[in-house]
């Protein structure tokens, strides 16, 4: 694509979905290409500057994510990541003001609140994070990320009480927060950066916070990985039917890449292999078979062209998902 030319939206849409598929499989670089070159069309495209910052804070590279959040302007999820970014250079009093900032512009976003409480509590700590993060539990008390962050603002205040009931209605909302400090990408960048700091002070701290239940962990990694499988195929299913009718070689060859994806995407070390057959008699077997479909749907794809595989792979896709999800 020529420099000079500013891409449609269809198009961008196109790099930013590329770019967040390749970022889940921890493929920061490959995502980062993809972003570059829309970028290098639309320097002002903010989506493209917020995730490309959030990328480079994924792969631990705070300089450059600064970069990028600063380019993006003051958007609440470019001024976030410029506040992770600036606590990872240690620059606490500018973090510290990126929080304030992030406060005033959004008091009643939960995101906003949680993400400055966050903050707060790693530069400058004190009453104005622990107001922040109750505030991001009013706004959304069914958010477990609220309650980890209420949790982590309590322990760095050794307020323990409340951080143990914090953490524990966290894990009560989702269990898969037990996990989240393997999670890679960047949809669950704030998540996995909580949970990790949180389990390093509770442990400092000598904090009896509560466990997971082992069978509910393996339920929930299994689930996350079908939304995972599930999400991939679909996205796959969508840009490979939009590029088929201009180029079906082209499609098909993007078809394999996305299969070979998702077979990287089950490598990766997981605690649900074992646990595979049990889950599925908990209630997994739908999403399972669903999400397998979807898979084989698309390498026939690959392999013989046409429709109708697409229109299948889509339509398992969105089973899988849906089943998987209801099983929360």
């Amino acid at each position: 694509m020529p420099s000079d030319a500013a891409p449609d939206q269809s198009a961008a849409d196109g790099y930013l979905q590329r770019a967040h598929l390749l970022a889940e499989l921890g493929r920061y670089d490959e995502g980062i290409g993809e972003l570059t070159a829309l970028i290098a069309a639309e320097p002002g495209h903010v989506p493209a500057l917020t995730m490309l910052a959030r990328m480079h804070l994924a792969a631990e590279r705070p300089a450059e994510a600064l970069t990028a959040a600063d380019t993006a302007g003051a958007v609440v999820p470019a001024l976030v990541t410029r506040g992770f970014a600036l606590l990872d250079l240690e620059r606490w009093k500018e973090a510290a003001a990126t929080a304030d900032e992030i406060l005033t512009r959004a008091p009643g976003d939960a995101y906003a609140q949680r993400s400055a409480a966050a903050i707060l509590s790693a530069s400058r700590n004190g009453q104005a994070a622990l107001d922040a993060a109750w505030r991001a539990v009013e706004l959304s008390p069914d958010e477990p990320e609220a309650h980890l962050v209420l949790g982590l603002v309590a322990v760095r205040l050794q307020l323990f009480d409340l951080a143990e009931r914090a953490y524990r209605e966290a894990l009560r909302l989702d269990p898969e927060l037990g996990e989240a400090g393997q999670d890679v990408g960047v949809a669950r960048l704030e998540r996995r950066r909580y949970a990790e700091t949180l389990e390093h002070l509770t442990a400092m701290a000598d904090l009896p916070v509560a466990r997971p239940d082992p069978v509910r962990t393996v339920d929930a990694g299994i689930r996350r990985l079908l939304l995972s499988v599930a999400g991939l195929s679909l996205i796959a299913s969508v840009l490979v039917g939009a590029l088929a009718p201009a180029s079906p070689g082209a499609s098909r060859l993007f078809a394999v890449l996305a299969v070979v994806a998702v077979a990287v995407l089950l490598r990766r070390p997981a605690t649900w292999r074992p646990g595979l057959r049990e889950a599925m008699s908990r209630g997994l077997v739908v999403p399972v078979y669903a999400a397998a479909a979807a898979v084989v749907l698309l390498l026939g794809y690959a392999l013989v062209g046409g429709p109708w595989p697409l229109v299948g792979a889509i339509t398992a896709s969105v089973v899988a998902g849906f089943t998987a999800f209801a099983r929360r």
